[in-house]
């Protein structure tokens, strides 16, 4: 499951497209909608957060206004409102992390 911490403007058209996927899926579980990944690492950030389900609703926000930038259609209403404000810290060991796996993909 590939939810990354770096701006969505860094991720390539292919992964754009299945950080959207992912993160709608991250979405059903952290729901309860399905039982696939409930115990996958990468959803620990969100569901840790006091807004579990905003957290990942503002993520695929993100990632929705970026894909509108790239003239794609992803689907908006797959979103719900956000009613909560908030922000994740994150490590720049994890941003180095990132931007390494990143740069490994593009170059495969």
């Amino acid at each position: 499951m590939r939810l990354w911490s770096i701006h969505p403007v860094y991720v390539d058209s292919k992964g754009l497209v299945a950080v959207w996927r992912e993160a709608l899926l991250a979405k059903a579980v952290l729901e309860g909608k399905t039982m696939g990944y409930k115990n996958h690492p990468q959803l620990t950030r969100f569901r840790d957060s006091e807004y579990t389900i905003d957290c990942i609703n503002r993520y695929l926000s993100h990632i929705y206004d970026e894909s509108v930038k790239r003239g794609y259609n992803f689907d908006r209403r797959k979103i719900d409102p956000i009613s909560h404000s908030m922000m994740f810290t994150v490590t720049n060991k994890q941003i180095e992390y990132e931007k390494r796996y990143i740069f490994l993909l593009k170059c495969f």
